[in-house]
């Protein structure tokens, strides 16, 4: 059996994952969802985060953690993607495979920073009550994110159930951006990232990675399989909870 680490997306917590951890567990897997720096229940408030380090502690020690001979399955959904990518490059021999959730997925050629501008592109027009903070003036790239009531139920969680958004109006943290350390060219190198597994989940009926954009990281950093889920959201945690488990299963039969 595999074991997950299942990484949220910005805004969020391990909280997101309660219907895939019971569906895992259920079928004998392992799965640990872990809250990023400033996430969830983690004790730290955002600005205390200095860096996308600070943000990515809790997976950075938790693989550290882990026997040498343990290998996991990472699993980053949205803005996860990033935080899996740098423990992959830090901790590759520890990778069995990586799963990006309709996520944001890097390549060792660009600064990180490249694929949050080009999700920034797609999001220049307010959506509803989305808010997206320019601590650093605007005429540079946001520096903080939250989603708002109105935005959660049109653009993130339309295909999700009601109280699934009531949870998270009750539980989402204001989230940041680390444009300025992923604008750095050294974070990922061929040698390491690319040296894991890749495989990215398409989920068709994202309104916020729309599918166009979803395609457009797998063209700029190919992956080793494709997935897709129909009916989903950007909450597929949510809105197919089976379905996405499905796929992690798939996942762990090809390459557990």
């Amino acid at each position: 059996m595999a074991h997950f680490v299942l990484i949220h997306g910005m805004c969020h917590g391990a909280w997101c994952w309660y219907k895939v951890v019971a569906l895992l567990k259920s079928a004998g897997h392992r799965a640990t969802p872990l809250d990023l720096g400033a996430a969830g229940i983690n004790p730290k408030q955002i600005g205390e985060l200095d860096s996308v380090l600070d943000y990515a502690q809790p997976l950075m020690e938790f693989m550290a953690s882990l026997p040498q001979h343990e290998k996991v399955i990472l699993v980053g959904h949205s803005y996860g993607g990033v935080i899996i990518s740098l423990a992959m490059e830090s901790f590759p021999t520890k990778v069995l495979a990586a799963v990006y959730l309709t996520a944001l997925m890097p390549n060792h050629h660009s600064p990180i920073a490249t694929i949050v501008t080009e999700f920034f592109k797609t999001v220049e027009e307010p959506i509803l009550d989305f808010q997206l903070l320019f601590e650093d003036g605007s005429e540079n790239p946001p520096t903080h994110a939250m989603f708002g009531p109105k935005s959660m139920e049109a653009k993130v969680y339309q295909l999700s159930p009601k109280e699934d958004i009531e949870l998270a109006i009750t539980l989402l943290r204001q989230g940041k951006w680390f444009m300025k350390d992923l604008s750095k060219e050294s974070l990922l190198t061929k040698e390491k990232f690319e040296s894991v597994n890749r495989i990215y989940i398409v989920c068709k009926d994202d309104l916020l990675i729309k599918e166009s954009l979803q395609k457009w990281y797998i063209e700029n950093s190919p992956a080793t399989d494709l997935k897709f889920i129909d009916g989903a959201d950007h909450m597929p945690m949510f809105s197919k909870p089976q379905e996405l488990c499905k796929c992690l299963q798939q996942v762990a039969d090809k390459y557990n």
